[in-house]
This record gives structure tokens, sequence and C-alpha cells, in this order.
């Protein structure tokens, strides 16, 4: 069985303990099928733990499950015994113990290697943990002093433990997401909400968006498979890069971060697959005639949306979609105070946060910090475009374009420091091409606060209103 791994292994160019991970991250797909089977609601919760756990074995090994234990305990006890203060202690806790992690095993340098641990997995798990005692802690709260995501997503009463677990583990879909909320898995365990039936019928039939998304899975797999043999890592070290000019050093950098985000692309769209099947992925119907199913709950990424951005404010829409979406809940609006706007410190702060969650490497701090600049950037070329008037659509759709482009520039320019990781790496990559993805939108910053149009004159019925 050892040989037979190690030659598929080597057949496919990976690691043995990453063709076992994708093996059972494969698996996800029939086990989350299973769920929709198994009965009783206690079987069902059982079921989500169980099997979890047991891929998580597989993958990784007994120490995983421990690992995932400690923020699910410190999560649940903080819950029981100090429900005041459940969210913010357990979202310290779980990132405490996540960063611990993160500095113990430095996986970053495990996975460019080609290994893998359970570092990941235990960092989609934090998430979960956090959005639960969030959720349960509003639940405390009068509706009006919550966020309309708030009243969706808070919790009256305490999950029980098997709940709790099932939801954690659900099915393995902690491997790589998404993330959801546990009001939602309660829901579609106990099909009540939009998984109730309904006078349209039954739950829908995933098997159509499900073939969707393998289908989607497979393509990327093979471009991934295509082009990292020649847009990789090792080509940015390479002493040929080093005596390539700008134009060419810059092409190369933008082919290495738009070769990796197809992996992402694949594997996001093997979960996205796994959750569908479950029936968890469900939506709601569309508003068309006759009405057609949605599955956008399972759904991290619109390729698409990613690769043909008009503007970097659309990137955290469309990339990590799930992710992006707990960062705004649960940090992003919490930081901005009642009566007030959001800024640049909320942008900061959570961008800073979400490269912490990824890990403490320099790479993920310079890459966040430098995507929080990007945003903050397209802003401004948003603002000078709204201010263009109606009748100059030629000046407008310039703008359009070079925000288009800016984005390009800067988003595959910024890619380098989250592939690389290391501080000198990282300084050296973005220096090759003089800093472009730095500069570019610390200028238009500037400039921004330089060059401020004023904003569309509202129409004198607006006025009235």
């Amino acid at each position: 069985m050892a040989l037979e791994m190690e030659s598929m292994a080597s057949a496919i160019g990976v690691s043995v303990p990453v063709l076992r991970f994708l093996l059972c991250f494969v698996a996800t797909i029939p086990v989350s099928f299973t769920h929709r089977f198994v009965p009783s609601l206690f079987g069902k919760h059982l079921y989500a733990a169980l099997s979890g756990a047991f891929l998580s074995y597989l993958s990784f090994g007994f120490s995983s499950n421990l690992h995932f234990l400690v923020p699910m305990l410190l999560g649940y006890l903080s819950m029981v015994l100090f429900r005041p203060y459940c969210g913010i202690l357990t979202f310290l806790l779980g990132f405490g113990y996540l960063i611990g992690c993160h500095v113990y095993y430095m996986s970053g340098d495990a996975w460019k290697e080609g290994g893998i641990d359970a570092t990941g997995a235990l960092m989609v798990l934090t998430l979960k943990v956090i959005s639960c005692a969030m959720s349960y802690n509003d639940g405390l709260l009068e509706e009006e002093e919550l966020r309309e995501a708030q009243k969706k997503n808070r919790l009256i009463e305490l999950p029980s433990f098997t709940e709790y677990v099932g939801y954690c583990l659900c099915c393995g879909s902690h491997f790589a997401g998404p993330v959801f909320e546990m009001k939602d898995y309660l829901e579609w365990t106990e099909r009540k909400g939009i998984w109730a039936p309904t006078e349209k019928g039954p739950a829908p039939s995933p098997f159509g968006a499900t073939i969707q998304a393998l289908l989607q899975a497979t393509v990327c797999m093979a471009l991934y498979l295509y082009l990292i043999p020649h847009f990789n890592i090792s080509g940015l070290n390479s002493p040929a890069y080093q005596e390539w000019g700008f134009w060419k050093r810059l092409s190369y950098q933008f082919m290495s971060g738009f070769t990796a985000r197809w992996k992402y692309y694949f594997i996001w769209s093997i979960s996205e697959a796994a959750v569908i099947i479950s029936g968890l992925g469900f939506s709601g119907w569309t508003d068309t005639s006759p009405s057609k199913p949605k599955w956008d709950r399972a759904k991290n990424v619109d390729i698409l949306g990613v690769e043909f951005a008009k503007s970097s404010v659309q990137l955290p829409l469309v990339w990590n979609i799930q992710v992006s979406t707990w960062l705004r809940h649960y940090v992003y609006d919490r930081l901005v105070q009642k009566g007030k706007k959001p800024g640049f410190f909320q942008l900061l702060a959570t961008q800073t946060t979400s490269a912490v969650w990824h890990g403490l490497y320099p790479g993920y701090i310079i890459f966040f910090v430098q995507s929080a600049l990007m945003i903050a950037g397209s802003r401004v070329l948003y603002r000078w475009q709204q201010a263009i008037p109606s009748n100059m659509d030629v000046v407008k759709n310039l703008l359009v374009f070079i925000s288009f482009a800016y984005t390009v520039l800067v988003l595959n320019y910024s890619a380098v420091g989250f592939m690389v990781l290391t501080l000198q790496e990282t300084l050296a990559l973005y220096g090759s091409v003089y800093y472009i993805g730095t500069i570019a939108p610390i200028v238009l910053i500037l400039l921004g606060n330089m060059i401020k149009p004023a904003k569309p004159s509202r129409s004198k019925a607006r006025k009235e209103q």
C-alpha cells in the first residue's frame, strides 16, 4: 500500500502526505452525501462529528483531533461559563492557540516543500468556533443593537455539545471550508428555514450543481498542472530571473500569481461540491420564473470575478468569499462605532487579522498590508470615476480600464509575498520590479487626499425626498 501511495504521489508530483490529504479531501464528497440518509437528529450530528474526526485522523494523524479539541473546548466552556463575554474570550483564546500552532509548526515552510499538517484545517475550525460563540453572545443583546447579519445568525439557546462538535467537524468541511454559521447548520440538520418543505416542493436536487463544481475542479487542476512547471517559486529565485529586464520580471511575477491561484480554485471547487451534495450549500430560490435553486452558501470563489475584477474593492467579494464574509461580520463591522463610518483603520485591522490567521510569516503580513493599500487606492479611483459627468464616457471608461490594470498589477505583485513568505525573498522580489505595486497605491492615496472631486449632485427629486 505504501509503495502504491508513493508511486501515485510521484506520478502527480506531490508528496505522500499531500496525496493522503487530497484523497481524504475528495472523500468528503461521498461522506457529505451519506449525511442525507442518516436517521434522527442526534444521529446526523454524531455522524457529522465522527466522520470529520475520522477523515482528520486519516489525513493528519491522531494528534490533529487533539489540536482541534482545544479551541472547541475553550469555545464551548466560554459559552457555558461566561456567556456575556464568550465572544471576545473565544476570539482571543482561539486565535491565541492558532498563533501558537503557527509558531510551533511553521507550516508555511512545510507547504513550500510539499508537506502538509493540520494547521490549515485548524484555521477554518477556529473561525467556526469564534462565530458560534459570538453568535451566542449576540443572543443576549436586544435586536435594535444588532446589525442584520447578527440578527440572522444569533443563537438564543446554547447548542448541545454533540450539535457543536458536529458543526465544527461537519463531514470534513473544516479541511478547507467554506465557513458557515451554526444557525444554518442547525436549520439544515433539522430541515427548518429554507430547508423546510415549501409550496415549491421538497429540497432541490444538488446533483447538477455538484457536477458543475466537479467539472470546475477538474479544469482548475488541469490548468494548474500545465502551468506550474513553467511559473513557480523556484523560477522567482532562479539566476535567470535576475538577468531579466523589468517587464519580463513583472510578467513572470504576474504568471506565478496567476498559476498559484488555480490550486486554490481547485481546492475550493472540491469543498463546494461536498457542501452542495450534502444539501447545506442550498441558499434559497431565485426570483425568476420558474424559480431556480441557488447554491451560494458553499461558494468560496468566483473565478472570473477574481481574474477580471474591475476594482480591488471587488476582490474580497469574489476571493475566499466565506472567510471574507466572516471577517466583515466578526471583525470589520464590529470595529465600527455606532453612528460612524468605517475608515482605513477598520480595513487595516481586518487585513491584519486575516494575515495573522494565515500565519506569522512576514510574507503574509506584507501581503495583507499591501491588500489594504490596494483597496484604499482603488477607492480613490472609484471616487474619481463617479465624479466624471455622464456625457464623458470615454474618460469614464478609461478610468475603468486603469482601475482594472491597477488591480491586476498590484494583486499579482502582492501575491509574491504570499508565495515566498520570508521577509528577505519578499523584499528582494518586490525590489526587482522597483516596488511598483507598493508605490502605485501609495501615490493614489496621496493624490486622493489632494484631488478630491465634488460629490455627484443629487437630482431635485432626490433632494425633495
